[in-house]
């Protein structure tokens, strides 16, 4: 965990505990709910964190998580989720599954696209962003973290890591499912009057698929960078080009914007990085007017990164000798094999034409990957063939 010293969204002044499931403004006295470690610090949201706060000082904190749950960011635009199957998730949020907690939280295609993740290209781009500079950062936060999947790699490289996100249900997966207790969660909106971390230096921050989403993208890069301080560096990855069509709600950007951001960046296609973890080389990057027709960019930032990619070959972009890894859930049974099953269209149409992994495979369902770069079974992991998932997946 990073010990940040967390400030009010609305004050900026220094935020106390008070009590186990508050903190209060040192100034003001305004409180915040914190429910299993991760504060609610969201602006605009006052009648829902005076609820909270009501059930949580009457000794109802079932009925304060479920009140968390259901809030969604303003791009959400499907329906809302079911209480009683809130209600169900809560009471078994020990026993179930990741795939229970989505399927009941009703995200839809954007719980498809969380459980997929580990094998999503745009995923792979962004570890391999990383570990082309990779340079053995101690802190690591990352700016809109979702469920987690980026945290639960960095903890494992024995990163201490810190994570924020504006919806709470997806910090909440998390911290069950995905990461455990060690990282710090912080709910809270990008656009908020105050950062709520302004005083937390780390070595790297990372954002991925997020970054593009935002209005005002020059003040939330210069909060960014302050957290990343005078030494450490940022890895923004798949940010969505304007002049490219896509799938994606937001605000993408151009290669203009991308150079205007960015000034002292290495500025890559996202698929670029995605065929060379495949291929295991240096992905290689390029100035921004040469990317005008991609679909997304990838950047590194910063006084802290490498000053040249190196080959992805090991660290992030592969399990650690001895995980048992399974076979891609994308895969169903087909006659003696196995073969993709999309989850839907909508999926298909985004993620097929870059897909690593093949269309069939022979099996077996799971595998004991040895951890040497030429192993026998190597390039079926690296391509995602075989993935490491969650315990509770």
């Amino acid at each position: 965990m990073i010990p940040f010293e967390l400030r009010s969204p609305q004050t900026g002044n220094p935020l106390k505990p008070d009590a186990p499931h508050a903190l209060r403004d040192a100034g003001t006295g305004a409180r915040w709910p914190v429910i299993d470690g991760i504060p609610y610090l969201r602006v605009g949201r006052e009648a829902l964190v005076e609820r909270v706060l009501a059930h949580l000082d009457a000794g109802e904190p079932d009925e304060a998580l479920a009140a968390l749950l259901v809030d969604q960011d303003d791009w959400w635009n499907g329906p809302p989720a079911d209480p009683a199957a809130i209600i169900r998730l809560i009471k078994d949020r020990r026993d179930a599954t990741l795939r229970d907690a989505v399927h009941r939280l009703g995200w839809g295609r954007v719980g498809d696209y969380f459980l997929h993740r580990w094998s999503d290209p745009t995923f792979l781009a962004g570890l391999t962003l990383l570990e082309a500079h990779w340079n053995e950062p101690r802190c690591v936060f990352e700016f809109a973290c979702g469920i987690g999947h980026y945290l639960r790699e960095l903890e494992r490289r024995g990163c201490k890591t810190a994570g924020a996100d504006v919806v709470f249900a997806k910090l909440w997966v998390a911290r069950h499912w995905v990461v455990g207790p060690k990282p710090q969660l912080v709910c809270f909106d990008a656009g908020s009057p105050h950062w709520p971390i302004p005083d937390a230096p780390v070595d790297l921050v990372v954002c991925n698929d997020a970054f593009y989403f935002l209005d005002d993208k020059t003040a939330l890069l210069e909060n960014l960078r302050q957290n990343a301080g005078d030494d450490g560096w940022l890895a923004l990855s798949h940010i969505h080009n304007r002049e490219c069509p896509g799938f994606s709600a937001g605000r993408a950007v151009t290669a203009e914007d991308i150079a205007e951001l960015f000034p002292d960046a290495l500025v890559y296609d996202d698929a670029e990085l995605t065929r060379a973890l495949v291929e295991a080389r240096a992905p290689v990057p390029q100035e921004p007017a040469a990317l005008r027709t991609c679909e997304a960019f990838s950047v590194v930032a910063g006084p802290g990164m490498r000053p040249a990619p190196r080959a992805v070959v090991d660290g992030l972009t592969l399990p650690k000798a001895g995980t048992v890894v399974r076979l891609n859930p994308l895969y169903q049974p087909d006659g003696e094999g196995y073969a993709i099953r999309w989850p839907s269209e909508r999926y298909r149409e985004e993620y097929a034409p870059r897909a690593t992994y093949p269309t069939q495979s022979s099996g077996p369902e799971q595998l004991t990957f040895d951890g040497r770069i030429d192993g026998a079974d190597t390039q079926r992991v690296r391509a995602r063939e075989y993935v490491d998932l969650p315990e509770r997946w």
